[in-house]
């Protein structure tokens, strides 16, 4: 296991995770897009590629139900004019101010100016999102929830570095109650494989539980593009309770 990957490893419960960076070559963009959970309506999903992107979908409809659908089922990945990535229906916003601007951060700041934390107390989980854009530009961001109830929002870009990524997620690691929000700056990274699929493998590998405790995970997706412009993508999944790629 990388040291990368250690990093993942060492804490039992990070939420959603995004990693956006380079592979070793420097000739493809990577975006990873993690879900584990520990409820079992988070736990009933898993992730489908379909035309125009990959999409959380119920793995078991009636275990799915008893949490709260909208917050559950959305597009974590689009594809179109770069990619757009998030823990939730955000995704759609950034995607669509992919004509106005080529700016990264301009483009989450912009179209994510009404969006919150979600609305799940006590936990409050922070929207973690990000996008990837020709010409190697890329950024992230998450909006978390400030002592008094406001949304308090922070962007990053992105420097593009052969070999390494930036993560962000939702919660700090630590399964405890209530949930503590990601704190600072996105996190480095190494991207080592050469494969989404190898790269989607090494992830959700590394997320297993240690001895005697929860299996958290729930679905990885790993997507390669060594070119944007042209809309081309390698795309792998790894679902928990049906491996497809």
């Amino acid at each position: 296991m990388t040291e990368a990957y250690e990093i993942l490893a060492a804490k039992e419960y990070w939420g959603r995770l995004i990693i956006i960076g380079e592979d070793k070559s420097g000739d493809n963009q990577v975006i990873i897009y993690v879900i584990t959970g520990r409820s079992p309506s988070s736990q009933a999903r898993r992730l489908e590629t379909k035309p125009g992107g990959i999409w959380v979908c119920p793995a078991e409809e009636e275990k799915l139900k008893e949490g709260n659908v909208d917050l559950l089922v959305y597009p974590p990945i689009l594809l179109s004019q770069g990619i757009a990535v998030s823990n939730g229906k955000q995704t759609v916003d950034i995607q669509a101010c992919f004509e106005k601007s080529q700016n990264p951060k301009a483009i989450l700041d912009s179209s994510l100016r009404h969006w919150e934390y979600e609305p799940d107390a006590p936990t409050f989980t922070p929207r973690i999102s990000g996008c990837l854009l020709p010409g190697k530009k890329a950024a992230l961001s998450i909006i978390k929830r400030a002592p008094d109830g406001s949304s308090i929002k922070y962007g990053y870009d992105i420097p593009l570095v052969p070999g390494r990524g930036k993560m962000i997620a939702t919660y700090t690691g630590v399964n405890k109650d209530p949930l503590p929000s990601f704190s600072g700056k996105p996190i480095d990274v190494d991207i080592q494989e050469k494969m989404p699929e190898e790269t989607a493998r090494a992830i959700y590998d590394a997320l297993g539980p240690r001895e005697g405790k929860k299996d958290f995970r729930v679905a990885v997706a790993c997507v390669f593009s060594n070119n944007l412009s042209s809309d081309q993508y390698d795309i792998s999944i790894i679902n928990r309770h049906e491996k497809i790629s």
